[in-house]
């Protein structure tokens, strides 16, 4: 047997039939012939409300690769302060809520640049050429743009899950360049907005992100210092993980709110009238996910006992641990109709891909499952539908619901 990380705190202490959104995993299945993604809109409010109430002079940004599912979005949008995306079709998805718009990512086409340009939107530049085509743009549609630099800072955050600072990176311009940069761009008269400075991501220290956003702070403030300019905006990026897996502990964010807090209570006197913002994805809307699937086959192979799911990693891939880790663990799972019960065999839940790559569930400790049953698999609010290879093997892709719909 092998262990599970916890399941989320909305659902761990059910008994019985699994309920999502005040509705029970059979009533959301029922006339579907696939799996289905359940949103529940309320978890996600619960944790902006834990955010609000741990940092309350930042702004909050919703990173929107976690989950870009429309309704989604439209249920966040009067939460959050602004949306960040990474390309032209996300941008597409909220260009119509109203909000402020951040747009990072390499690689930007210049159709991509002119959209965004056009569009209000701030572009957080990851290069030296990305910022000479997007002025040249910008000049062309008589437009003055909104340029945020977006740094590859000189620290990483230790223990995260995907490192992004502290090293050679396809992303943000190396930090002693900076400044050069931020004058180049203020003379050519650009609109500039500030700094964009992501370590990492999926960290459960408190104490690697306190030192983090604390060094941030410090590396903001040289680099204004340097340039002659002051940041209208400071995006500290985010970082925040959620627990899922065995031993994973959740994260304390209001012990980090309050010495990041105290951290900017006494920051540098440049850095006196910059707001400050972070951006989260998985924190916000991993846990408010449920991936529901139906058992299809219960075979015997070997000693061992498979449940074979309509599901798999072709809708929700970081479940089969082939999503950025390196040694597969299980993920929280459940027998939908039998929360809280006595688990009674181990079994390997596993997909209909024709791969031994589609395993949900590595030998796991369950009530008894028959065929026809529903599997739920939490944490599946981030990086599950549009994160996965749903054309792989030419499976039919899951439905996506949020709470409060049909």
């Amino acid at each position: 047997m092998k262990p599970m990380g916890p399941i989320p705190p909305e659902f761990a202490a059910q008994t019985g039939a699994l309920t999502i959104a005040g509705q029970s995993a059979g009533a959301w299945m029922e006339g579907r012939e696939g799996p289905v993604f359940v949103y529940d809109p309320t978890i996600v409010a619960s944790r902006v409300a834990r955010f609000r109430a741990a940092f309350p002079s930042i702004d909050l940004h919703y990173a929107i690769k976690a989950n870009p599912f429309a309704p989604l979005l439209a249920a966040m949008a009067p939460m959050v302060d602004g949306f960040d995306v990474a390309s032209a079709g996300e941008l597409a998805k909220v260009s119509p809520l109203g909000k402020p718009i951040s747009f990072a990512g390499p690689g930007k086409r210049d159709a991509e640049l002119t959209a965004a340009i056009s569009a209000g939107v701030t572009l957080n530049l990851e290069s030296e050429g990305e910022a000479h085509r997007a002025l040249t743009i910008a000049d062309g549609l008589g437009v003055r743009p909104r340029l945020a630099v977006r740094v590859n800072p000189d620290v990483e955050l230790r223990g995260s899950g995907m490192k992004m600072g502290g090293r050679p990176s396809p992303f943000g311009i190396d930090a002693e360049r900076v400044p050069a940069l931020v004058r180049e761009l203020i003379a050519a008269g650009a609109d500039w907005r500030g700094f964009h400075i992501y370590a990492g991501s999926q960290a459960l220290d408190p104490q690697a992100i306190i030192d983090t956003q604390a060094a941030t702070i410090a590396l903001a403030a040289r680099l204004a210092d340097e340039a002659g300019h002051a940041p209208p905006l400071v995006n500290l990026g985010g970082g925040f993980g959620v627990p899922y897996f065995a031993g994973d502990k959740p994260l304390p964010v209001e012990t980090v709110g309050q010495a990041l807090e105290q951290a900017l209570a006494s920051r540098p006197a440049i850095l006196a009238d910059s707001r400050f913002a972070i951006e989260l994805g998985r924190w916000l809307v991993a846990e408010a996910g449920v991936y529901l699937a139906r058992v299809i086959d219960r075979k015997d192979s070997g000693g061992e006992t498979f449940l074979i799911l309509d599901g798999g990693l072709h809708h929700q891939l970081a479940a089969s641990g082939n999503f950025g880790t390196v040694v597969r663990r299980n993920y929280p799972l459940a027998v939908a109709h039998a929360m809280g019960a006595e688990a009674v065999e181990t079994v390997s839940v596993v997909g209909p891909l024709c791969t031994p790559l589609d395993r949900l569930g590595d030998r796991v400790a369950l009530p008894a499952a028959r065929v026809g049953d529903i599997v739920a698999i939490f944490l599946a609010g981030a990086y599950g539908a549009t994160a996965s290879p749903a054309a792989f093997l030419g499976h039919p892709p899951a439905d996506e619901i949020i709470g409060g719909s049909a």
